[in-house]
């Protein structure tokens, strides 16, 4: 059974950066995407990285999140920087054990059990 354990949450400032972190179990998968759900709101795909090194963003965080990822450690990160408010949400990573290169919940399989980011002054 795949495991997805997510860390890395907390609470910052605005203007402020966090690196999330999902461990999985050893796992062939097509992608891992990292998404977020924000208060009264859908959850929404906010990056992915495929297993051939492709990375997807949604445009709400191109040029400020980060997405990597250490084959060896078995660990998928999400470089956040310059956070605002509207970042705050619950973020999820998941696993896509066939689709590449989408940020599409509906594509993805396994799925973690969520970290809370705040971005408050």
């Amino acid at each position: 059974q795949l495991q997805l354990v997510e860390s890395g949450g907390g609470l910052v400032q605005p203007g402020g950066s966090l690196r999330l972190s999902c461990a999985y179990s050893k796992f062939t998968y097509s992608a891992i995407g990292w998404f977020r759900q924000a208060p009264g709101k859908e959850r929404e795909g906010v990056s992915c990285i495929s297993s051939n090194g492709r990375t997807d963003y949604a445009d709400s965080v191109k040029g400020r999140f980060t997405i990597s990822r250490d084959n060896v450690k078995n660990t998928v990160y999400l470089q956040m920087n310059s956070l605002t408010p509207e970042d705050t949400a619950v973020y999820y990573c998941a696993v896509s054990a066939y689709v590449r290169g989408s940020i599409d919940q509906r594509r993805y399989d396994y799925w973690g059990q969520g970290t809370q980011v705040t971005v408050s002054s």
